[in-house]
């Protein structure tokens, strides 16, 4: 059996984080700035030019922004990773803009095969034919950071490996600089770039980006997600690659292979005949227990990270953005969906937010709870079909900003997360009322749970 350089698992120091300076701009970025300059004006050009010939209902705007998606395509992972942060941002951006950059949502070049089978032989000391019974040369997938392959270990279990592009560090972190330096200087003048924050957009990816750089971080952040799902002793429907350790190197994963479709794929799911609404509450308890229990979440649940297997059950995929709320804003968190889910008290919920600075200390939790109730309570009895989970988020840091408060940017992690689960919500169960779901909660509070659900007369399912 073939052990790799982290057979015995990443030593501490393959674990931390070390993010070059981002404010750094000296020769290598001037140049790289030279050809970054050029290519997105020829490639604008060529598409300025174009739609003066062929205009096709477009307008003017629409065919820059072609222009510059192409353009971000021929720069390559970082700006493709740009591209898709503006698509998943519209309404921040220009609509003509935003609307381009969805092709990069789903369409990254893949590296050769070549420099495949180089990087596999450097990662774990001899070939892929050497190390694996089976290993494909096409990928079956690629993304701004790594593409995976499939492969077949030597015992025939099937696996896949997540390979980092070759110089990926380096590239990526020298043209953040240069979007730093652009977003410092010159872009965030503009209003809708003052509105989206870009210098802060720019200094989160490049934060975000340089903890996906390091695989070894990210392999051991999907082991702890995986040991954990099954704490209590129940959760057995939901699931997430094992890692084969014997099998990684410094910028390689190699990982147990599933075998499923995206939870976006609402055809194929009842193709399967599963309980779509279940698999859904599934792994959403599974998220909250990771956030307020064993404290990392996964940061990342897009379709296309979240799958609902062959065999019924739902796996999480790809652990390179992860957050952690403070323990004082997982204390809220907790406390916002105990009332919310079992005694209906937001007197608890204008204390918790007293402690994270969002509400003054002299505002009387007596005066405000009723309030706040009156407010969310209507909002909360609705099926996620009729109400957005984010806003309601998004409403609170605007709270916090509005008080002087500064909330944790793990909360906007948070948000995000439950906008997916929302999407998914809205056709596999459009009645369902998360935030009344005592299920989710059944490992957080436990006693209190069980009290709530015998009072009502529900059954949680296992």
């Amino acid at each position: 059996m073939h052990r790799g350089p982290y057979a015995d698992g990443p030593p501490a120091a393959a674990l931390e984080v070390h993010a070059p300076p981002l404010d750094r701009f000296g020769f290598a970025e001037l140049r790289r700035m030279l050809v970054i300059g050029f290519v997105l004006f020829s490639a604008v050009l060529r598409s300025s030019a174009g739609w003066v010939f062929r205009r096709r209902g477009r307008s003017f705007a629409t065919a820059a922004s072609e222009g510059v998606v192409e353009g971000f395509d021929q720069l390559g992972p970082t700006f493709v990773k740009l591209g898709q942060l503006i698509a998943s941002s519209p309404s921040l951006f220009p609509a003509p803009l935003a609307d381009a950059c969805l092709k990069m949502l789903d369409e990254v070049r893949p590296f050769d095969p070549a420099t495949v089978r180089q990087l596999v032989t450097e990662q774990l000391g001899a070939s892929p034919d050497e190390v694996f019974a089976a290993f494909d040369d096409v990928p079956m997938s690629a993304a701004s950071i790594a593409q995976v392959h499939a492969c077949t270990l030597p015992d025939g279990r099937e696996a896949v490996i997540k390979l980092q592009r070759p110089d990926i560090s380096h590239r990526m972190n020298t043209d953040l600089r240069i979007q730093y330096f652009f977003a410092t200087k010159l872009i965030s003048r503009l209003n809708f770039a003052k509105r989206a924050n870009v210098v802060g957009m720019v200094e989160d990816l490049h934060a975000v980006t340089n903890q996906e750089l390091n695989a070894a971080l990210e392999a051991h952040r999907q082991s702890f997600f995986r040991d954990h799902i099954g704490a209590f002793g129940d959760n057995s429907g939901i699931t997430a690659p094992e890692v084969y350790w014997d099998f990684c190197g410094p910028n390689l994963i190699c990982m147990e292979r599933m075998r499923g479709v995206p939870m976006d794929d609402f055809a194929s799911i009842e193709a399967l005949g599963v309980d779509g609404e279940l698999i859904l509450r599934r792994g959403i308890k599974v998220w909250v227990e990771a956030a307020l229990i064993h404290g990392t979440f996964h940061g990342d649940v897009h379709a296309g990270n979240l799958w609902v297997l062959q065999d019924g059950r739902a796996s999480y995929l790809d652990f390179g953005i992860m957050g952690e709320l403070p323990e004082l804003w997982r204390d809220t968190m907790r406390e916002i969906l105990y009332t919310s889910t079992i005694d209906q008290d937001y007197r608890r919920v204008v204390r918790a937010y007293q402690k994270v600075g969002v509400i003054p200390d002299d505002v009387d939790p007596e005066a405000a709870g009723p309030a706040i109730a009156m407010v969310m309570e209507p909002m909360l009895n609705q099926g996620l079909g009729a109400m957005s989970l984010g806003d309601q988020l998004k409403a609170n840091l605007e709270l916090a900003n509005q008080y002087g408060a500064t909330a944790p940017k793990e909360l906007l992690l948070v948000s995000k997360q439950l906008m997916y689960f929302e999407r998914y919500a809205k056709t596999l169960a459009p009645g369902y009322v998360l935030a009344r779901d005592l299920f989710l909660l059944k490992n957080v509070f436990p006693e209190a749970v069980a009290d709530a659900a015998a009072e009502r007369g529900v059954t949680l399912p296992e």
